[in-house]
């Protein structure tokens, strides 16, 4: 999958213990940590931003092992029941996490990480072209996976590496969690090139993350709608970062004020600004807006298909649209399409259900020029009194207008459920909403809670606040 060999001279991860690893160390380690193993099994890799994370994933894709990427802190009892599920031949967890799996046997340890045989025997049959396993985005409590081929990742590795002009001299520092689907292509793209990635667990909300960015010159910031919030929280548009040549956004939708903040900032200042739009299930990155194309339509995100992709819309009937304005589920084809999912340990040798043809669950619209723009989710839209209401508008419309609070909203047919976490407002919020809406005020339930409920990469988890439905 990568070839390091090319590379061998060159640093490939500054760390946060201030080492540098060479791709010549790097590569020796994957050759060391694989003959530990059989060519062909499932390993369950616990991830953080560190280099013995990235040697056990790339130690798996360079010799045909399947890894599963999870977050270090996933619950322990949703790892349980994935490694009941699952069943995985190894375990790859830093040190510290070893001690709670006393009963298996540690085979390797290298740079903070132990290799630990589950004692599961043989596991179940992986479909030839399988070579790797992430969870699907947000998910709290399911064992349900998205399964990628080796065509996925290479498809999507070049054209990113394509749009966004990668070259070694690249310097990306890491801001999101490597088993994130966007972190992980900023990682596999960087790997691809030889370029040299900043390993951070530091947030920006730290100094210290500030403090590396600088040591290390970096070159490249990733980020989710959340982390551009933040930077601006923090002043990001009066600091001194000379090195920085580009910034990245995917993840969400960027409120529109915010987005034409960092585009402004980054026309006036000789840096790139990108907005890309992709789901885990496309290995992840469909359409990106083209730089030449600065000012975006103030109602959401236009993204453009990658090289080898395209987007069309459909209706509720399935009927392909051809007029500009209209809004229908978008659908996205491409080389990228993850083959399906996995539920159960059976499916890991299911072959390809898709066939390049991904319906995303999001709608969008298309303007004459070709520009496409995601409005919602199909599943974000509520039935209220007859009136079809789209839900991220909701919150967009909050977020412009109560700045200070954070917000979400979620609901039944008849019936808004909406969070906000600031108690004395809830009037105020109410009347904003009947007035912009025009619906009655019994339409809305204004719930007071403590902080709104996110994953790791800053998107709202709303299956956890169906708990507060009445």
């Amino acid at each position: 999958m990568f070839s390091f060999e090319r590379f061998s001279t060159s640093p490939a991860l500054f760390c946060d213990d201030g080492r540098t690893i060479s791709y010549a160390e790097l590569s020796r380690e994957i050759q060391r940590l694989s003959s530990t193993m059989p060519e062909r099994c499932l390993i369950f890799c616990l991830c953080r931003n560190s280099a013995g994370s990235v040697l056990g994933y790339t130690t798996c894709l360079n010799h045909g092992l399947v890894p599963l990427l999870l977050a270090e802190e996933l619950d322990p009892a949703l790892l349980d029941t994935l490694l009941r599920v699952y069943k995985p031949a190894f375990l790859w967890v830093p040190d510290e996490k070893a001690v709670r799996f006393a009963d298996m046997n540690p085979r390797h340890h290298v740079w903070g990480y132990t290799l630990l045989e589950t004692g599961y025997g043989e596991g179940y049959p992986l479909h030839d072209d399988l070579c790797l396993l992430l969870t699907t985005s947000g998910s709290t409590g399911s064992p349900k996976l998205v399964r990628h081929t080796r065509e996925n990742l290479r498809s999507n590795i070049r054209s990113i590496i394509d749009y966004l002009a990668i070259t070694p001299a690249e310097r990306p520092i890491t801001t999101l969690p490597m088993h994130y689907t966007y972190g992980l292509s900023v990682l596999n793209i960087h790997l691809a090139v030889g370029a040299t990635i900043i390993l951070t667990e530091h947030t920006v909300m730290q100094k210290t993350f500030w403090e590396r960015f600088k040591a290390c010159k970096a070159t490249s910031i990733a980020g989710v709608p959340y982390t551009y919030a933040m930077l601006k929280r923090l002043g990001f548009f009066r600091m001194d970062l000379p090195s920085l040549r580009s910034l990245n956004q995917a993840g969400g939708k960027l409120p529109p004020d915010l987005q034409d903040e960092f585009i402004a900032w980054a026309e006036k200042n000789g840096r790139t600004f990108y907005v890309m739009y992709g789901q885990t299930e496309a290995s992840p990155r469909m359409g990106y807006l083209p730089w030449e194309n600065r000012w975006f339509p103030p109602e959401g995100e236009p993204p453009f298909h990658l090289p080898g992709g395209s987007f069309s819309l459909i209706d509720t009937n399935g009927t392909v649209i051809s007029t500009p304005g209209v809004i229908g589920e978008l659908i996205y084809k491409g080389p990228n399409v993850t083959p399906g999912y996995a539920e159960c340990g059976e499916d890991l040798g299911h072959g390809d259900e898709r066939h390049g043809v991904l319906h995303t669950g999001d709608m969008a619209k298309f303007d004459a020029d070709g520009f496409f723009t995601v409005v919602g989710r199909k599943k974000r839209f509520l039935k209220i009194f007859g009136n079809r209401v789209n839900l991220d508008e909701i919150e967009c419309l909050l977020r412009e207008a109560f700045p200070a609070i954070d917000s979400a909203c979620a609901g039944v047919d008849d019936l808004m459920y909406v969070f906000i976490t600031d108690a004395t407002l809830g009037e105020t919020v109410k009347k904003f909403l009947t007035d912009k809406t025009r619906l009655h005020h019994s339409a809305f339930r204004l719930i007071p809670i403590e902080a709104i409920p996110q994953n790791t990469s800053g998107k709202t988890l709303y299956q956890a606040l169906e708990t507060y439905y009445a």
